[in-house]
């Protein structure tokens, strides 16, 4: 991700900031420096209207319904799932399931792929860098089938290393689960040649995009993973939206997560048989107008040009990262060679939660916390850590912000 094409176009962060209402507001007196896009991005007025239009003119319930509105809105959803095919370079649309969120899409495959394949002496490998919402439902398929949960560890600049991570493969690795970017630190792995080598034992790989759709083009072809999820929330679109892709033959094999409506074709008291992909996997009315603005967001960020987008966001980073490690006292967790914008670290003497409130009232707003990786925060040795994290809206000034806003906690706690 920081090796940005050359050929990329200029990226205006000035002009993008005016597609930004809330980036507008003051925020405890002071203009609103929002560094928080690893949690929720900002959305821009092309997704807030895209979503208005639809609740406006052409709400109903999808799919079945024979009036007008219905029509509509079946076509407005299933056109988001069209755009979300093309902007993962999937195969088909039977390959796309809507979920709530990369979370959502991660449970879906361990409950019905895992779950329903996997026994004693099968084994589960994910990294030591993975957020809670990879770790987790695998640990809950070990508790169910009795499988072995392995974790291939990483080095003090956070970057996984493969080579343990190879030895760890074997003929008993059913599946590989691993993040395509660290929430916590930013760190990039090397997906398509972790893919090579699972592959390389039989075993399948699920992704955890959800930190990596925003800043680089996923192509899930030419990755060759066998799953794919992430969040629309990350991506500048709605929350309680996502998708799973899935290999169309693996998805047909595995049976429904979640019963309901819409994921029939039929039902009795005796039996009940299942729809046809993808709504096999989707019970009940789904977050229609949520992927109306996900398809929006796809389409806005396409606009801007992703990789003009990664060479602005790779430079603020290494602008912000020269001027925190010149800094007193701070210290840099996570150093990767390969990184997303995400900048993680440490103030001596402060606590990262209270860094965090004294940044909010300068009007910077960063995360602090263990940005749900405990496991990453342990092998470090840190309780948490302050994150700032950069999105399309952000600009030198807010690194300059970040900076000025540091060096006041700095006077506060010395």
């Amino acid at each position: 991700m920081s090796a940005v094409s050359a050929a990329a176009r200029p990226f205006d962060a000035e002009r993008v900031r005016g597609d930004f209402p809330i980036l507008a507001q003051r925020v405890n007196g002071r203009p609103l420096v929002y560094l928080d896009s690893a949690a929720s991005s900002q959305r821009p007025l092309a997704v807030l209207r895209a979503v208005e239009r639809y609740e406006t003119h052409h709400h109903s319930n999808v799919h079945r319904g024979v009036h007008t509105l219905s029509q509509a809105a079946t076509e407005a959803f299933e056109g988001a799932r069209a755009r979300a095919r093309r902007f993962l370079n999937a195969r088909s649309t039977r390959e796309i399931v809507f979920v709530r969120g990369a979370t959502e899409g991660i449970n879906l495959v361990a409950q019905s792929l895992a779950r329903s394949r996997f026994g004693p002496g099968d084994e589960i490998l994910i990294s030591a860098l993975e957020h809670h919402a990879n770790i987790v439902p695998w640990q809950m398929v070990c508790a169910q089938t009795g499988c072995t949960l392995k974790v291939a560890p990483i080095d003090r600049r956070g970057e996984v290393d493969f080579e343990r991570l190879s030895a760890l493969l074997s003929a008993r690795t059913r599946l590989v689960a691993m993040a395509h970017v660290s929430n916590a630190l930013g760190t990039v792995l090397p997906i398509k040649r972790i893919v090579e080598a699972a592959h390389s034992c039989g075993a399948l790989v699920l992704v955890d995009g959800a930190q990596a759709v925003p800043h680089t083009v996923v192509d899930v072809r030419e990755l060759g993973c066998d799953f794919y999820a992430f969040s629309g929330h990350k991506l500048y679109g709605p929350t309680g939206i996502g998708v799973l892709y899935g290999r169309e033959e693996l998805l047909e094999e595995m049976p429904p997560w979640q019963g309901g409506g819409d994921m029939i074709r039929t039902v009795t008291f005796e039996k009940s048989t299942y729809n046809d992909l993808p709504w096999k996997f989707e019970a009940g009315t789904p977050n229609i107008s949520g992927a109306v603005g996900l398809a929006a967001a796809m389409d806005y960020l396409e606009g801007l040009g992703i990789e003009a987008l990664a060479a602005h966001e790779h430079r603020l980073l290494e602008l912000a990262t020269g001027e925190l490690e010149r800094m007193p006292g701070i210290e840099i967790i996570g150093t990767a060679a390969h990184k997303a914008a995400v900048l993680s670290f440490t103030m001596r003497g402060c606590h990262p939660h209270d860094l965090g409130t004294i940044l909010d009232s300068e009007g910077v707003a960063i995360r602090t916390g263990h940005h749900c990786a405990m496991p990453v925060m342990t092998f470090f040795d840190v309780p948490a850590t302050a994150r700032a994290s950069f999105g399309c809206y952000n600009t030198e000034a807010d690194v300059r912000a970040l900076v000025a806003a540091l060096g006041k906690a700095r006077e506060v706690f010395g």
